[in-house]
């Protein structure tokens, strides 16, 4: 069994060598690495480059964090440019939810290149057992904090398992 066969993204796959590819040594480590990229994203269930829907994914604007105590689970969303009107935080089955939009001010006829971000974004995050009641947000200099207490039941629910050693 080849190394290569225990990749599992490669299973299956063949690196065809076209005739008179072979001869150039640059036109096969462009196909080469191509494919590694091809491979690399695919992997990560993300669409490759050149496609609208890589920067929804890949990129996950607003970056967030998101802490657990024993007490609560903290959610930090960096939102610069942003104001608190722009932003809607909600909770709803076991799931909060960020979402706004970044507009921009200007008209700029003249600009040929932005790399700022204009647009609407989303980010979903999976939480159980919160108290819905008791959720709080706040919104500070561009960053958001969503701050929800667990539920006591879930707090007893922790139970610490011992390690054996050899």
């Amino acid at each position: 069994m080849a190394i290569r066969d225990l990749i599992p993204w490669s299973r299956g796959r063949d690196v065809a060598v076209r005739r008179g590819d072979d001869l150039n040594p640059f036109l096969t480590l462009h196909r080469e690495m191509n494919r590694l990229f091809d491979d690399f994203f695919r992997g990560f269930d993300l669409a490759p480059f050149g496609t609208d829907r890589f920067f929804d994914r890949a990129i996950g604007w607003p970056n967030i964090e998101v802490s657990e105590t024993d007490k609560e689970v903290k959610v930090t969303a960096e939102l610069p440019g942003l104001d608190d009107k722009d932003v809607q935080v909600e909770l709803a089955n076991g799931t909060l939810t960020i979402k706004g939009e970044k507009r921009t001010e200007t008209e700029d006829k003249d600009r040929l290149f932005s790399e700022r971000y204009y647009g609407r974004f989303e980010r979903r995050i999976p939480v159980d057992d919160v108290d819905e009641d008791k959720v709080s947000a706040s919104f500070k200099n561009g960053v958001l904090t969503v701050t929800m207490p667990k539920l006591p039941q879930a707090q007893s629910k922790v139970k610490r398992i011992a390690i054996n050693g050899r």
